[in-house]
Parts: C-alpha cells; structure tokens; sequence
C-alpha cells in the first residue's frame, strides 16, 4: 500500500512538471563552433534537466512543421507561428556570440498563447568555447529564476575589468632568455687580457642564459607597465659563469608587443689596484709592492708615471658590482607562442656589453573545469 501510495506521488507530480510543452527553435550562433541546430540541442538538453516541460525533440517537429521554413526563424512574430504550427505553449530560441575574448549566450522564451516574449535571459563568459554547454545551462536556469552553481558561474564568467579587459594587457613574457653580447672598453679588455694578468682570456663576445620573470602593476589595452627580474650567467660557453641581476622597470605599448626598459644590473665581481705599462701588460699593485715595503706607493700615480686604477682581476678582492641597462624590443606571436626579442645596452664605468637577447613562452589559456 505504502509503496502504491509513493508511486501514485511520483505520477502525480511528473504529470504537474511536465504539463507545459515547449519546443526550441534554431539558435542563432556567431564564430562557435556550434551550428543553429547544434545550439538548439545544447538548449534541449539543459531543458531536460530542469524538468519542468514536455519537450518536443527535433524529430518531432519536423514531422509537425517544414523544418526548412524555420531554419532562420529567430524574430518574434515568426516564432509564434512556429509554436502555433507545432501547438506548443512555448518557444525558446536565441543567439551565442563570440565576441573579442568573451562569448555572449541570450536565450528568450515566447509564450505562444499569450502572444509576447514573457522572459529573457543573458550572460557574458569567458572565451572558453569548450565549455559552451555548461554556459547555456547556465542561462536556461537564469531564464527560469533557477539556482546556478555559483563557483562553477564565477569560474565561466567574462571578467570586465580595465586591467583584464583584452590578451594586450595580459601579456607574460616570463620565460627563458638565451642571447649573446659584445664587451667593449674595460670589460672587453679584461675578457681578451691573459690568465696570467688576471683576465678571463676569452673571446669578448658572450652567451647570456637566464630567465625573467614579470610583474605587471598597470594594465590597459593598449599599455602596460612592469617589473622585470632577470638572473643570468654570462660566459658559459668558454667555461666562464659571470652572474648578475638585472631589475628592470619596463613599458609595453600596443598591439604589436613594442616594450622599453631599464634599470640596474646587480653582480660580484673581482677587481684589484693596478696598472698597464707601455707594452699593455697589467700588474696588479700588491704583485709589486707590499704595504712594509719602503717604496709602496702613496700616491695614484709611480714613479715611472703609471696611474694606479681599480680594475677587473680574476686574482683581485670579490665585491658587489652594479651596471646600468637599457633595453628595446618586440613581442612577435605565432597561435599561443610569444617570442619576445630585444637589443639591450649595459653599461659600466670605461665599458659595457651591447647585445641581443631571444625568448619564448607559451600564453596559457585557463583550465578546463
């Protein structure tokens, strides 16, 4: 009797839910991947899960109406004949648009009977057109005044924000660098200068292997500023690892990726009081002299007229170096590759290095839920 009694509830209560018919047109769709009857089905099938009509399927009203008549049937006034024609006391139909980076999902729902659009529901999504279903599921709830997850909403939906507002301003060029550079002035001479005068004894053009990474702290559509942080070492390929940190202050302008930067270069570096003497050759200050020694300089200059200066010795004292730099380049993009170039300038007291360096990495679109 019980289970009678349950079972006669469950019929009871079907029959109220699905009391109503509905049938759902073609929607319109704009650059997804989804075609007008394809979107209809995607509608159909969050229909299904709110239980709430009986739902004329596709096979359905074909064999009622001529589905060629209806196939660009998206207006008011032909969408009540539609509904007259299949006899139903509702059509749904609507529109899914791509638009920049968001995909704009709007359903309406026509009341045959009444003769008027009696509700209408829209909302804007983040382009993730693989999730297009999870979308109109969305709307055909908010059509009805139904609940939605709103985690699973807040995921989806397109953030309107100035910052966030198009892929320009978004742009993370953190990724690898890997470049070379020509040393001039001192730096190159202490590159070129033998082991034996306490130089690195190497070609003055050097690999640069590092990694930047970025923080952006202003964005808009059309600029942005950034924090740079480069680590890197310098020299690898002739068995040198020169290190050094740059931290830049950099401005990317545009469609097309134009970027400016600089700031300083932070290393270590070993450095002694010498001089060169006519043919060149370096000494170091304390290879000559000893501060017991009667004749150690007093001055900056010797006796012959050597000028004692701070340079760059592999022999010398280590201390913190700083440099200044200057970069300028472009973003070039290949589907989600972006490859940054750049011409950068570091300068030093009596040198520097000019070179180029090249990055990639890959723009992440967000993750599948």
């Amino acid at each position: 009797m019980k289970k009678l009694l349950i079972l006669s509830l469950l019929v009871l209560t079907t029959g109220l839910s699905f009391g109503q018919s509905i049938a759902v047109a073609n929607i319109n769709t704009y650059k997804v991947y989804a075609d007008p009857a394809s979107a209809a089905t995607l509608v159909r099938l969050e229909l299904f899960k709110i239980r709430k009509y009986s739902i004329l399927d596709q096979f359905d009203m074909a064999e009622i109406a001529n589905p060629d008549k209806y196939d660009d049937c998206y207006a008011k006034g032909c969408l009540l004949e539609f509904g007259e024609e299949l006899n139903v006391d509702f059509v749904i139909s609507g529109s899914i648009d791509k638009i920049s980076d968001k995909i704009v999902v709007n359903l309406k729902l026509i009341d045959v009977n009444a003769k008027e659009a009696i509700k209408t529901a829209t909302h804007e999504f983040a382009n993730q057109e693989e999730e297009l279903q999870r979308m109109v599921g969305i709307v055909v709830k908010k059509l009805h005044g139904l609940p939605s997850d709103q985690d699973l909403v807040k995921r989806l939906s397109f953030n309107n924000e100035v910052i966030t507002s198009s892929k320009y301003s978004r742009v993370n060029n953190s990724g690898p660098r890997i470049g070379m550079a020509y040393a001039y002035g001192t730096l190159g001479e202490y590159m070129t200068r033998a082991e034996n005068q306490g130089g690195a004894d190497i070609v003055p053009i050097v690999s640069a292997i590092g990694y930047q990474f970025e923080a952006q702290y202003v964005g808009t559509e059309n600029f942005s500023a950034l924090f740079e942080f480069i680590p890197q070492f310098i020299g690898l390929e002739q068995g040198q690892m020169i290190p050094s940190l740059s931290i830049l202050n950099g401005f990317r302008f545009g469609k097309a990726g134009w970027e400016f930067a600089f700031g300083p270069s932070f290393g270590l570096t070993k450095t002694s009081t010498g001089f060169f003497d006519s043919e060149g050759i370096y000494g170091s200050k304390d290879a000559y002299f000893s501060e017991n020694d009667a004749d150690f300089p007093s001055t900056t200059y010797l006796e012959d007229g050597y000028r004692l200066e701070e340079h760059i010795d592999k022999r010398g004292d280590t201390k913190f170096s700083t440099r200044w730099i200057v970069g300028f380049g472009r973003t070039f993009n290949s589907g989600a590759l972006n490859i940054p170039v750049n011409i950068f300038h570091s300068s030093q007291k009596g040198g520097g290095m000019i070179g180029v360096s090249v990055g990639f990495n890959i723009t992440r679109s967000k993750k599948k839920i």
